[in-house]
């Protein structure tokens, strides 16, 4: 299957920004009229080319590199030797990698159980029961920082019932964490890794959007912000351990630029699709709407940066996992969690597949290519 098959459904008329290796180093591309463009003339980096033009201001051509689909470019477990000529990355490279947290309701939950459940599944069923009896479930009505939010939060606390979780869900201050290191993003058709000595975890599927060193969003992609539950449920300051491993991120497989036929407001209301499909033959289903998130995509890009934080390399956000897979895939009562050789697909129709397979951090590839061998390798290019 090529990898058009993975791309948005107007992809011939979408502009789309990513990056391939064609054999001597990471590329920056522009996918336009279906054409591949190679833009590294332009701008070295991903990153230089959004700070380089204004939103809306005409890109130049790239050197030509044909039609999208004449490009052999293979998932890894179709190319497990890496034999392909091209390879594509992760659509982002100097920017910084962050990440919203517990914006959607469901996860809002999902955090609160795993905080009570101190990483232990199977608690996890009765406590969510409990609070399912005690919140009603749903928290899609409170507006955060609201009156209203702080009306419910002085009632759970007196109910016993107030988490830090629930601070950052309907409080005043979003949760805006690093998801990892600049470059460290798997990409489409690669692997994810779980932590080996973690026995809950789960993929988080997002919409991710790009910013320019500005701070202007610019587009959006899809994204895996890959969690170990057992990890932030036994202590919240464990997030780094949870969140931040070797291959644990993903992003891709390329930023649809917005124009004319994209905009902020497709981010707003996409249905974002989730399937796992396990060598078990275990197969978990799911989909959600981004209308269901607590904050506005640009209240939340707007917390990341400001007065306080710039990035002058830009930066990608995460927006927050609308899934929460609870579905028991081994024992009752005991929940979801990963095994190795599980593929998952994220997907929506205007932003394409992201497709990954799992394995441990420890048996995925080394990350090697760090800030340093990416500038030696553009300046030995001539790009620099």
């Amino acid at each position: 299957m090529g990898v058009t098959q993975y791309l948005p459904e107007d992809w011939r008329e979408a502009t789309l920004l990513g990056r391939i290796d064609f054999g001597q180093g990471p590329t920056p591309v522009l996918i336009r009229g279906g054409h591949v463009e190679d833009v590294s003339r332009i701008a070295p980096t991903v990153a230089d080319l959004m700070n380089a033009y204004a939103p809306g201001a005409t890109i130049p051509r790239g050197d030509d590199k044909g039609p999208l689909e004449k490009l052999d470019l293979r998932p890894v477990w179709d190319d497990p030797q890496g034999a392909a000529p091209a390879k594509l990355l992760a659509p982002v490279d100097l920017q910084c990698l962050k990440a919203a947290g517990v914006t959607f309701a469901v996860s809002t939950l999902e955090r609160v159980i795993e905080e009570r459940a101190r990483g232990d599944a199977a608690a996890a069923l009765k406590i969510r029961e409990q609070l399912s009896e005690s919140m009603g479930g749903d928290l899609r009505g409170v507006n955060p920082g609201s009156e209203g939010a702080e009306r419910l939060k002085q009632t759970l606390i007196k109910d016993g019932l107030w988490s830090q979780y629930l601070e950052v869900a309907i409080g005043p201050d979003a949760e805006i964490f690093t998801k990892g290191p600049t470059l460290s993003s798997m990409g489409w058709g690669d692997q994810v890794g779980v932590r080996s000595d973690s026995h809950w975890n789960n993929p988080e599927p997002e919409v991710v959007l790009l910013c320019d060193g500005s701070g202007q969003i610019r587009g959006a992609s899809l994204g895996n912000d890959v969690n170990l539950r057992d990890f932030e449920g036994r202590s919240a300051l464990l997030l780094s351990k949870a969140k931040d491993n070797n291959a644990s991120c993903s992003i891709g497989p390329f930023f649809r630029l917005f124009d004319d036929a994209f905009s902020l407001d497709d981010v707003r209301s996409a249905e974002v699709e989730l399937k796992i499909t396990g060598r078990d033959n275990f197969v978990l289903d799911g989909k959600s709407n981004m209308s269901l998130i607590s904050r506005d995509p640009a209240v939340l890009a707007g917390q990341a940066f400001g007065k306080q934080h710039q990035y002058p390399d830009g930066f990608v956000l995460f927006l927050g996992t609308m899934f929460a897979p609870i579905q028991d895939r081994d024992a009752a009562g005991q929940g979801f969690t990963h095994k190795v050789g599980d593929r998952v697909r994220v997907s929506t129709p205007k932003l394409g597949v992201l497709e990954n397979e799992v394995t441990t951090c420890d048996q995925a590839k080394p990350w090697t290519f760090g800030i340093s061998a990416l500038i030696r390798n553009l300046a030995g290019r001539g790009l620099l």
